[in-house]
């Protein structure tokens, strides 16, 4: 089953039972899809799927930052009930020692030895994590690994 299916699905349950943060949620993810489908004029594949979902939920965690410095302690907690739900629809992280060992590999294939070859070794590591892996994680953990 599709994504986009499984949404589908899960919009018309949340409507059932009355679940009205789940409703909104799942609405904004499907519309999020819907104009990723146009902008690209294709269907989209698992990965752009799942790009999408991690776009809506890193602005779900930059939200509930400036919540937070900002003292708005009540819109942060909603901000990290809909980050919950939207976790639902991600892949499972990949943990740190899979992470590594993708990295030492691709860094040892590709010849990396400096800060210059930064781009390359993350573009070579985002594609084998198949959308397990946040960028900005792979991105530190690769910068540690070359020296910067």
């Amino acid at each position: 089953m599709s994504l986009e299916q499984r949404l589908t699905d899960d919009m018309k349950a949340a409507m059932r039972a009355g679940e009205k943060d789940v409703l909104g949620v799942v609405r904004r993810v499907l519309a999020a899809l819907k104009n990723a489908r146009i902008e690209k004029r294709a269907d989209l594949d698992q990965q752009d799927e799942i790009k999408v979902v991690r776009s809506i939920a890193k602005q779900h965690k930059e939200s509930i930052e400036q919540f937070r410095a900002a003292g708005r302690e009540d819109l942060a907690t909603k901000e990290e009930a809909e980050l919950v739900i939207l976790t639902v629809y991600l892949p499972p992280e990949m943990d740190e020692a899979q992470l590594d060992a993708i990295i030492d590999k691709v860094i040892a294939e590709t010849g990396a030895s400096s800060m210059k070859d930064m781009g390359t070794v993350i573009k070579a590591v985002m594609a084998r994590t198949g959308g397990q892996a946040e960028g900005g994680v792979v991105s530190a953990t690769v910068k540690d690994r070359l020296g910067g």
